[in-house]
């Protein structure tokens, strides 16, 4: 597969134009979707639990969801995802997932109370071992499959889909929390609230980020190895690990010692989770570097920028000369990091024979946006 070697922009075609503002008009009406969705949500937590407990749910809620997006933002450093794409994953996980998991309980409860004319119904602990990690699992993954179809030119990895399941998963743990932080002052007061917090918020924040993962990083393998149908064959894996987890994960609070099991088991599970994320990021700078020394090789890059551009110790030093400047050209740097590393995604997607006319033409658009992007930096004119 040769490079490109010199610099043919040619205008997008009517039909390119067409279908990439046919999907901006598709996002701004899913977003526009979830956050009406949001909206209905909040009110019946409001109606449920009272204004005021709400605002105390959500204040408690907020620090786990913190400690989360702190994650996620660390592991999304590397290639960072368009915001738009980020925004409409946490209203799907913090909104729709949770409509959707409360909408199958209330049709699960009244099909029972229907079918057991007044005998008793299936004990709570069923419901949170078999119930709750199918359905949630299922409305989280779906937001998963929703993204890769929205965001292809994005998720392109297991980093990728790592990032989007997380950011899922953590709107629909802030939603809960609520609800059960709520629930809990309502019924045992201050001290019941402080202990689900400290087991909730503290010592399990990334418990459905471990579940919803595994249908992330699936979806992100099937998009490296290729697209079509082979997708929903990996997301059906993915979402299989997520509920025997999510499943194991209830089960062991319900049945079992969960204070012995979260130390034996959870902990080395999240332990094995970040060792394998870091692994992940490293490919990541790995795949920079060797796709962008091609582009060296044939006169796109300097060596020194292939260097600076794969490296956290070059980006950094690259940053801070930015900063320097005066004017300081803080931004243009960082867009040339961005477009730069996109490119060599793209690259790796055209070389590995991944590629579509779609992956072909977005790389002579970042060819041309990095070349902007250096003008920029130099300072050149029509630059600034």
């Amino acid at each position: 597969m040769t490079l490109p070697t010199d610099a043919p922009f040619p205008h997008r075609t009517a039909r390119r134009r067409g279908a990439r503002a046919g999907a901006g008009i598709a996002v701004v009406v899913l977003i526009a979707i979830a956050g009406l969705v949001a909206l209905v949500v909040a009110a019946y937590l409001a109606v449920g639990l009272g204004v005021s407990v709400l605002a105390v749910g959500t204040l408690a809620a907020l620090v786990p969801l913190a400690i989360v997006l702190l994650a996620v933002a660390w592991i999304d450093r590397w290639e960072p995802e368009p915001r738009w794409a980020l925004w409409l994953a946490f209203l799907w996980g913090a909104a729709v997932s949770v409509a959707i998991a409360l909408l199958v309980d209330l049709g699960v409860q009244l099909f029972a109370a229907a079918a057991a004319a007044g005998e008793p119904t299936g004990s709570q602990a069923m419901q949170a071992v078999v119930q709750a990690p199918l359905v949630e699992e299922i409305a989280k993954g779906l937001g998963v499959l929703l993204l890769y179809a929205l965001a292809r030119s994005h998720l392109d990895g297991p980093v990728d889909g790592l990032v989007y399941a997380a950011t899922i998963a953590a709107g629909f743990a802030f939603t809960e929390n609520i609800l059960y932080f709520g629930a809990a002052l309502i019924e045992g007061g201050a001290d019941e609230l402080g202990m689900t917090f400290v087991v909730r918020g503290l010592f399990s924040p990334f418990a459905h980020v471990l579940f919803t993962a595994c249908i992330g990083i699936a979806v992100g393998i099937a998009a490296r190895r290729g697209h079509g149908a082979n997708v929903f064959g990996w997301f059906a894996a993915g979402l299989v690990c997520a509920i025997a987890l999510h499943a194991f994960w209830n089960g062991s609070l319900a049945f079992a010692d969960a204070f012995a099991l979260y130390f034996t088991v959870q902990v080395p599970i999240f332990v094995g989770a970040v060792v394998l994320t870091v692994v992940l990021r490293r490919e990541e700078q790995r795949v920079t570097r060797t796709r962008l020394a091609e582009y060296a090789a044939a006169g796109w890059f300097s060596r020194d920028e292939v260097d600076g551009l794969s490296t956290w110790a070059g980006r950094r030093a690259a940053l801070g000369w930015a900063r320097a400047q005066h004017p300081p050209r803080t931004d243009a740097v960082r867009r040339f990091i961005a477009d730069a590393t996109r490119l060599a995604f793209t690259r790796n997607a055209i070389a590995t024979g991944r590629a579509d006319v779609r992956r072909f033409e977005d790389e002579q658009d970042l060819l041309g946006a990095v070349s902007r992007d250096r003008a920029a930096i130099s300072g050149a004119p029509g630059h600034g």
